[in-house]
């Protein structure tokens, strides 16, 4: 506990050095020092120097002298990287984060567990329900109404208990609705990998408790049990349960698991819902704003569109994709879908992938164009912005990153939150909070390192100069396996080469904080900014997505 608040008083501090005038690069060793050379050159030039060709080639020189110099002086030596972990103690997995009007953050995960802060580094964030599911909840109201001996609450007549004898309650999802005036909460009932149902509650605040209000929809349902879903109530009886089983069972293959829901508004104000894990894809289903219920559509000749599940975004044929969220991001005019693919315990590759389209309905595609089908070559679509991963001033990496959500500040500012698990423990979580950034070609990117809101770019814009010197890079590659990638050091130069573990070039786009790099022969666009890292390291980072699907980071250790 302690460190924990050492480091935090470390970033405080580092951040405002940052933000007094340290800046890394070769040309540049700090704000003051650069203004200060400009003041000079500028006098030199008024003075009307006889003498210009000697002045010029001495000039060149002393700039070269600098460079060198300025590098050695501003550039943290391996051996000196302070190393750390950040740590916030809460424990939510899949968690949802809402901004509150009040200035409060609330977050809310599986398992009806829920937090509140009001620092986006959760410093001071307590929790407001953590006992595990179970009746005593005080998370819900009415959710466990009817319980009684083998007698179900209504939530749970369909799925019934887990295979602990439990219930499962899982990723919960807030939105405030302006037509109806209150908080919706959608949330998920399971009990098997298909067995499951999508949920509503209602609140008069963001802090709950939350009033239980009817089922949505379910899966994973047979000949057996069909009558204990809402399917005939919204097929009429015309509807044929057979059209959705494979023999004799449930067709997961093409049909979804109600899990993982997500609510938002479209450009148009439109209220929509995107769902789905594993199975037969990620869905989308429209929201009626007067009553929070789901609107179903009518079926599309190709069968990527069915009255009751909605329409099919991507995926199928059971493969491990999940946890879809969508963002639209107004000043690019895209919807970003992100997802969860992999397993999502420690060992299970877990990673989030993103896609963007600018319809709300699709088709969402990647860096190539395309979109993930349902063959077993899926993982090679979808963007990997982050999995496994481990940094010089990590002391314990970082694994199975997942269960994503993202939102926006008050400020603008966008960010994403996820559960992250570690190297070094068994399936301990906590969650994780990213600042996201806008590529030049319209993609967003992650900072590497958990906010502290020291994160920033530079207002006047970088050049090539202010880039060169060591940083540790790291390609999050495609995989989906449980390898840690760890980053090693590559040698940025002012005439745009990169040597060591990455080999290619760079150019910054002069004036901006854009850069493009051609690495092994694959081209990626992506942005630099300057923070502090979880362990108090001031750094100089380059986050940009490759034409392959892949991402990088690149971390230029400071002083």
């Amino acid at each position: 506990m302690k460190n924990k608040y050492i480091r935090k008083t470390i970033y405080s501090l580092l951040a405002a050095s940052m933000m007094l005038g340290s800046a890394a690069g070769c040309g540049n060793n700090d704000i003051a020092s650069d203004t200060s050379a400009s003041q000079e050159a500028s006098e030199s030039v008024e003075s009307g120097s006889t003498e210009a060709g000697a002045v010029e080639s001495e000039a060149s020189e002393e700039a070269a002298g600098a460079d060198a110099k300025n590098q050695d002086e501003n550039e943290l030596a391996e051996a000196d990287i302070i190393v750390g972990n950040y740590n916030n103690e809460l424990m939510l997995h899949d968690p949802h984060l809402f901004v509150g009007e009040d200035g409060g953050y609330y977050m809310y995960g599986s398992h009806c567990t829920g937090a509140k802060g009001t620092k986006l580094d959760m410093s001071d964030w307590d929790m407001l329900y953590k006992e595990p599911t179970r009746p005593s909840t005080k998370m819900f109201e009415g959710l466990f109404d009817g319980l009684d001996g083998e007698n179900l609450p209504e939530a749970f007549q369909f799925v019934g208990r887990n295979e602990s004898n439990q219930f499962s309650v899982w990723a919960p999802s807030v939105i405030y609705n302006k037509k109806m005036g209150k908080y919706l909460m959608y949330f998920c009932t399971s009990s098997t990998y298909i067995k499951s149902s999508l949920c509503l509650a209602s609140s008069d605040n963001p802090e709950g408790p939350w009033k239980y209000e009817k089922v949505l929809l379910s899966s994973g349902f047979t000949k057996r049990d069909i009558d204990q879903t809402n399917f005939y109530e919204v097929m009429g009886e015309e509807g044929d349960y057979k059209d959705y089983l494979l023999a004799g069972g449930y067709n997961n293959q093409l049909f979804p698991n109600c899990i993982d829901p997500q609510t938002f508004y479209d450009a148009d104000g439109r209220m929509w819902m995107v769902y789905g894990s594993w199975s037969g894809g990620i869905f989308l289903l429209e929201i009626d704003e007067e009553t929070g219920d789901v609107i179903h559509p009518e079926p599309d000749e190709n069968g990527e569109v069915d009255k009751y599940f909605g329409r099919r975004l991507l995926g199928g044929g059971h493969h491990a994709m999940e946890g879809p969220y969508i963002e639209y991001v107004e000043e690019t005019g895209y919807y970003y879908l992100f997802l969860s693919y992999g397993g999502l315990a420690r060992d299970g590759g877990y990673q989030i992938r993103i896609l963007r389209s600018k319809n709300v309905e699709g088709p969402y595609e990647d860096a190539k164009g395309e979109k993930p089908d349902n063959t077993d070559t899926f993982s090679q679509n979808g963007i990997k912005l982050v999995g496994n991963y481990d940094l010089p001033s990590i002391d314990m990496a970082y694994k199975a990153p997942g269960g994503q959500s993202t939102f926006r500040d008050a400020d603008g500012k966008l960010y994403v939150v996820y559960h992250e698990r570690f190297d070094k423990t068994q399936e301990d979580h906590e969650p994780r909070i990213h600042r996201l950034f806008t590529t030049k070609d319209g993609w967003l990117v992650m900072a590497p390192f958990q906010t502290n809101g020291s994160e920033s770019l530079s207002e006047s814009g970088l050049t090539n100069d202010d880039i060169c010197g060591t940083y540790y890079m790291l390609n999050h590659g495609l995989k989906i396996d449980d390898k840690v990638l760890k980053a090693e050091a590559s040698t940025f130069s002012t005439d745009g080469q990169i040597t060591g573990s990455m080999n290619g070039t760079f150019q910054v786009e002069e004036g901006s904080n854009y850069i493009s790099l051609d690495i092994d022969g694959v081209k990626y666009e992506g942005v630099i900014m300057d923070m502090v890292d979880e362990a108090g390291n001031n750094v100089r980072c380059i986050s940009a997505i490759g034409n392959n699907n892949t991402s990088i980071w690149g971390v230029h250790y400071v002083k």
